[in-house]
């Protein structure tokens, strides 16, 4: 049993909670866009295997408090690195700072290096290689304050990067964010699920999946665990021996204008396995008649960043319009950053979530349609 840090994005920390619980690790506590946990090797191969809201499975292997800047090359020299990696092996090293000791990360992923080399040219003769893309070992150093932990990373490429996606669409949403945003709707695989401007098609992929239990890793990427000297291939072949993907009809329904963007996501749904689980279509959102409710529509639409629509107020103006006009018993979502544009909907949100969208700040808005005179629900939360 070891200490573990699953890395997320901001918001997403309690469903990620949710996720490990479910695959029996323990200790589990919830940090600031991270969970740790404990568990064995088994475990850590699963969570980088089937987790759905993690960019990174980190293994903290040592911390420590600086006095000063002079203190960081003797504290990493002073950890056996030889017991992760071989002297013929490659490394590279990710920096998160938070600190007023430091402030410049390439300064510390210098000194850093530098400790782990010099400790091997002085045991060896001979000194590893950086290898900035695909490094034996990818070692993370987080400082805040003057307090170091450094990690070693067992994902390697950040776990949104599942496998499907071999071509981005103008303005993508990362994996791990559109899972999480169809995780916050609530929907779980039974009704009808909608989305009318479904750009790449991430939202949809990541939502048939999700009903379809696939695991996001089932789709052959490699991890950094896989490099490391103590790498069990039996065990990790025992975690995807135990997948039971569960066919779906199709409930999930999306459509853009644009026909090179559905392209797109058609492709991506094909690599992700899921091409019966989606009915794709091109026409303008007005055109959509979605199957009856209850049911879930979940949007991303242009924020007026990336992407800037002649009239964006009057857009989102004709998407509340749409929704009161065909999406009765429907609970609708919308994600955006346009704080102001969302107000031209013209419903009142029963949920306001707060997330970030890369940097820029968004929310995702829950709004409750019901049929005759009501409009939205009458609670109201931030």
């Amino acid at each position: 049993m070891f200490d573990m840090v699953a890395k997320t994005l901001f918001g997403m920390e309690d469903i990620l909670a949710s996720e490990l619980s479910e695959l029996n690790a323990q200790n589990i506590r919830i940090l600031n866009r991270a969970v740790s946990f404990s568990g064995d090797k088994k475990l850590m191969y699963s969570a980088n295997y089937n987790l759905r809201l993690a960019l990174k499975i980190l293994v903290p292997i040592g911390e420590s408090q600086l006095k000063n800047e002079n203190d960081l090359y003797p504290y990493v020299r002073s950890i056996q690195w030889d017991k992760y990696m071989s002297v013929d092996e490659t490394l590279a090293i990710d920096v998160a700072l938070k600190s007023d000791l430091f402030t410049h990360s390439q300064f510390v992923a210098q000194k850093i290096k530098d400790a782990i080399v010099d400790q091997f040219r002085d045991k060896y003769g001979r000194r590893p290689s950086v290898d900035l893309e695909f490094p034996a070992l990818r070692i993370n150093a987080f400082l805040s304050d003057k307090r170091i932990t450094l990690s070693i990373d067992s994902s390697g490429d950040p776990l949104y990067r599942r496998g499907y996606r071999f071509k981005q669409g103008l303005a993508p949403l990362n994996e791990v964010l559109a899972a999480g945003l169809v995780k916050m709707t609530g929907w779980t695989g039974d009704a009808p699920f909608v989305d009318f401007m479904c750009g790449s098609g991430t939202i949809p992929v990541e939502a048939a999946m999700m009903a379809a239990k696939i695991p996001p890793g089932s789709l052959g990427r490699p991890y950094g665990f896989q490099k490391w000297k103590d790498y069990d291939n039996d065990l990790f072949r025992e975690i995807e021996k135990d997948v039971k993907i569960e066919k779906q009809e199709t409930r999930i329904f999306a459509s853009d204008f644009s026909a090179e963007a559905v392209r797109l996501a058609t492709s991506h749904a094909r690599n992700a396995h899921v091409m019966e689980s989606i009915s794709f279509r091109t026409c303008d959102f007005n055109e959509v008649t979605p199957p009856a409710g209850p049911g879930v529509i979940l949007i991303n639409p242009p924020y007026g960043e990336r992407i800037i629509p002649e009239n964006i107020n009057e857009l989102y103006a004709m998407i509340g319009s749409k929704f009161k006009k065909s999406f009765e018993e429907y609970s609708a979502w919308i994600f955006s950053g346009n704080y102001e544009a969302m107000k031209h909907v013209g419903l009142r949100p029963f949920r306001k979530i707060h997330l970030f969208n890369g940097q820029l700040e968004c929310r995702l808005n829950g709004f409750a349609l019901y049929s005759g005179s009501k409009k939205a629900s009458k609670q109201v939360s931030s």
